[in-house]
């Protein structure tokens, strides 16, 4: 059985560490345990986020495809524990697979966000994620990726 570690909330510096990404398509606000192998991350949307204007004016919903972005930043984060981040790679995502959309995610929901680690073959790490919004599933979905080189 592995160790968990629960992190302080605070951890705003050490995600900036961990990953490239930056507002305002930093998607992970805080990281509530970690452990080797796993991850759980929460992002809340506050409603103010622009993307909300045109998706849907009447109905405003966080579009399927962040909530994808925002696990697979969790799963950059988790890989920086394996690798950690040198200023010549980069994490990239190489596939998704077996997407699953139960839940929509509304302004002033917080998700919270499971990566696991499943495998990894050389450079490349497998993972699943589950993104729950008050322990109902939003997105379920496997993902792979790795470190790329930074291109010219």
């Amino acid at each position: 059985m592995q160790k968990t570690t629960v992190m302080n909330e605070l951890v705003a510096s050490d995600i900036l560490e961990a990953i490239p990404h930056r507002p305002p398509f930093l998607l992970v606000d805080r990281i509530v345990e970690q452990s080797p192998a796993r991850l759980v991350g929460e992002k809340t949307f506050t409603g103010e986020e622009e993307f909300f204007a045109g998706h849907y004016p009447d109905y405003p919903l966080v579009p399927g495809v962040l909530l994808c972005e925002a696990a697979m930043q969790c799963g950059a984060i988790l890989l920086a524990q394996q690798a950690p981040p040198t200023g010549d790679r980069i994490p990239v995502a190489t596939r998704m697979n077996e997407v699953r959309f139960k839940r929509m995610v509304r302004p002033g929901e917080t998700l919270r966000i499971e990566v696991e680690m499943v495998e990894r073959l050389a450079a490349a790490y497998f993972l699943t994620a589950k993104v729950t919004v008050e322990g109902k599933t939003a997105v379920r979905f496997q993902f792979a990726c790795t470190a790329a080189p930074r291109g010219t």
